[in-house]
């Protein structure tokens, strides 16, 4: 720790720099923990489905309050406040699915002001809409789209810790789709998970949407970039959700590998992932480990490189090969293990899980080669839904933001601080927020989200 940040984080460095504006961020509600207050339900005209998802999740829910012009107390100086709820919610779920005509927007911001200062810490506001392309008319296009920028100026102006996200839904997307994902977004697995649009349709398969709090009992899931920092914390998480794990790191990691695979009860497999045989070598490890019958139910493609140069001194070297692991390495293992009849490949309703970054969707400076990888994995999943659409294999990605690492505890504190600040949630990440959204995305009951990219970062203001 460098003596300027020994000084302001001491008592008296932290009064001097919340009088300056950066007060302590928020403590986030973490792991597979529900909100302690109620889940308020708005069901506007022609929604429905979120009441059957919360029905079929066991949620009990309250009405919301409305700020309406007859249910309002005017405060000492006469000014109308919104009503406020005698125990704060935890949770304010709005269907919007059937909203159509602009004037409908007013019952969004009736039942959202009472709980913008309301919310418990690390509350939630979840949004349920039409996607776009399912609705008629030029209002009702733009009505959808109106959603998504309440959703993200709500996610700016919350406080304590609250997040807002927005599930899209088609025509034929059931309750039981979204149980998973419903599920996710109330509890505290989705901490860092804030500002994010994402869409879920009919399931693939026949799962039938129960939420379990060990879904990978008796499959197998493999983590590359294992051995360390996101990796391990991605390996840790699955292992709590009862997975079978095989860990992949490089031969120089091997130690630190064995002792990843040894706490999770998993099997370790030292390999580089730019080998031409690399999906082979997982393939035969699955088999050899446990039966040639056995088949992996995630791919989670973690591992990567940075090599950063300003693009005026990165050369041949450096480009190709950040390019090489982080995306090029992926695609030459994915199309082997897609091959379902060899044994100790994917099964045939598995999940892959490519790691894209913020530095994919906005750029980052001295980041051309990284961001044009991880810009790549977006590409990759984006094609593999609908190249795989007749599967029922389902292909999503993360987008982490700044994460605390070992890495990152690298950077000079006052950089690091200001990557930490420029979020609606005022702080980095943590590993097991990547880690929580890929099992997410795994969960045998996610088979409605595919095709999605998820970005981790606390409402980054970077990008979209």
């Amino acid at each position: 720790m460098s003596i300027l940040e020994s000084i302001l984080t001491s008592p008296l460095g932290k009064k001097v720099t919340a009088k300056a504006g950066l007060a302590e961020p928020p403590v986030l509600r973490r792991g597979r923990v529900p909100a302690a207050g109620p889940v308020a339900l708005a069901s506007l005209p022609g929604g429905g489905i979120a009441a059957d998802v919360l029905g079929h999740l066991g949620v009990e829910t309250v009405e919301p309050l409305l700020d309406v012009a007859d249910n309002r107390t005017p405060d000492e100086k006469g000014r109308p406040q919104p009503p406020r709820y005698t125990t704060r919610p935890g949770a304010l779920v709005v269907d919007a699915t059937g909203l159509r005509e602009i004037p409908q927007l007013e019952l969004i911001r009736q039942v959202l002001r009472p709980v913008m200062k309301g919310l418990e810490k690390s509350g939630r506001v979840i949004f349920l809409a039409t996607e776009a392309e399912f609705v008629d008319g030029l209002e009702a296009k733009a009505v959808a789209q109106s959603i998504d920028g309440i959703m993200r100026t709500v996610g700016k102006e919350l406080r304590g810790g609250a997040t807002a996200n927005l599930v899209l839904v088609g025509p034929d997307t059931r309750a039981s789709d979204l149980a998973s994902t419903l599920s996710f977004l109330l509890e505290g697995r989705s901490a860092f998970v804030s500002g994010q649009v994402w869409r879920v349709g009919p399931a693939k398969g026949d799962h039938d949407g129960s939420v379990s709090d060990r879904p990978f009992e008796g499959r197998i899931v493999v983590v590359t970039g294992a051995a360390r920092g996101i990796g391990t914390s991605i390996a840790q998480t699955f292992h709590r959700d009862g997975a079978a794990l095989v860990v992949v790191d490089v031969p120089a990691a091997g130690d630190a590998l064995a002792k990843v695979a040894n706490e999770l009860r998993g099997s370790a497999l030292q390999l580089d992932i730019t080998a031409p045989d690399a999906g082979a070598r997982i393939a035969a490890h699955v088999a050899r480990v446990h039966g040639p019958d056995a088949r992996i139910h995630a791919m989670v493609h973690n591992a990567g490189i940075t090599r950063d140069k300003m693009l005026a001194n990165l050369d041949e070297k450096l480009w190709a090969s950040v390019l090489d692991v982080n995306l090029a390495a992926e695609m030459r293992i994915n199309e082997v293990l897609l091959d379902h009849g060899q044994p100790g490949a994917l099964a045939s309703d598995g999940r892959i899980i490519g790691i894209a970054s913020t530095s994919g969707w906005a750029g980052n400076k001295g980041q051309t080669n990284y961001a044009a990888s991880k810009a790549g994995v977006m590409g990759l999943v984006w094609a593999m839904r609908d190249e795989l659409a007749d599967s029922q294999v389902t292909t999503n990605g993360v987008a982490p933001g700044f994460i605390e690492t070992d890495m990152t505890a690298a950077i000079p504190y006052v950089q690091r601080e200001v990557f930490r600040r420029t979020n609606s949630l005022s702080q980095g990440g943590s590993p097991v927020d990547v880690a929580e959204t890929i099992a997410y995305l795994c969960d045998p009951a996610s088979g409605g989200v595919d095709g999605q990219v998820i970005r981790v970062c606390g409402q980054n203001l970077i990008g979209r």
